[in-house]
């Protein structure tokens, strides 16, 4: 058993080293809504990967990493707001790349409920390098770009007046995004990613007064609801991605609670 769950396990853990700060800047810019459109719209291109025949991580990367391209593009030109856009798009998204994966089991059996809810079993110790890898390059991406990012998230006025290009900071994040979707669709799947990328770092806030305190914090929580979601998975015989999820949930409900009453005392 432990075999089996370690790989999925070590991967969660390699993802939480890019969702901790990821998702912090998610949080505060509050960009969630962006994420979900992101993952829906990943089933699209793994629809896309389907009928092309080709391996579909790269296909949604380079799908998802265009689709980013072109909302950062549309919320610099479109008058109307980029919640209404990313509506729109992650409902069509989704709903197009159902139709069409729908369409081709007409043809061969597929399975797209892993990638729906994510299959914690099929993760490899190959895999590993990919998602290793994808998770270092948007950690090393944010450090890189922290000052910056961190500036236009408090004040984007004062980042423009200190030359900072508001456009490419935040295809900056968009991007990161969209290759930590895409690392991380076969762990936890696509319905359930964003909620790894908002809810560690929401909790992270009760527990921290800095933004960096709040991306470390952020990062132990995630691992710790890996952790603690992978556990319950095998004890309860219950499916391992949406465990991790709840797990996360009760922490951070937990965190609010106590908060609640420390303010009240």
């Amino acid at each position: 058993m432990f075999e089996l769950i370690f790989p999925g396990w070590l991967s969660g853990v390699f993802l939480s080293f890019a969702t901790g700060p990821l998702g912090a800047f998610i949080v505060w810019r509050r960009m969630s809504s962006f994420g979900d459109t992101l993952s829906h719209s990943s089933l699209l291109g793994l629809a896309i990967s389907i009928i092309l025949q080709t391996n579909s991580f790269y296909i949604i990367l380079v799908f998802i990493s265009l689709l980013a391209l072109c909302l950062a593009w549309l919320e610099k030109i479109l008058p109307i707001s980029l919640e209404t856009i990313l509506t729109i798009i992650s409902h069509s998204s989704l709903s197009l790349g159902m139709v069409l994966i729908s369409l081709v089991s007409n043809s061969k059996q597929i399975n797209f409920n892993n990638y729906l809810f994510g299959d914690l079993l099929s993760i490899k110790i190959s895999d590993l390098f990919s998602i290793f890898l994808g998770s270092i390059i948007v950690l090393i991406v944010l450090i890189i770009r922290w000052n910056s990012i961190l500036l236009v998230t408090i004040n984007p006025e004062l980042a423009q007046i200190d030359g900072i290009n508001l456009f490419y900071v935040r295809l900056t994040l968009m991007l990161t995004t969209a290759l930590t979707i895409s690392i991380a669709i076969k762990f936890v799947g696509a319905l359930l990613i964003t909620s790894l990328l908002v809810i560690p770092p929401a909790t992270a806030q009760y527990f921290s007064n800095s933004p960096e305190k709040m991306v470390i914090i952020g990062i132990l929580i995630s691992i710790l609801s890996i952790t603690g979601g992978v556990i319950s998975s095998i004890f309860f015989h219950i499916p391992t991605s949406p465990s991790i999820v709840l797990f996360a949930s009760l922490l951070y409900l937990s965190s609010a609670i106590k908060n609640f009453f420390c303010e009240k005392l």
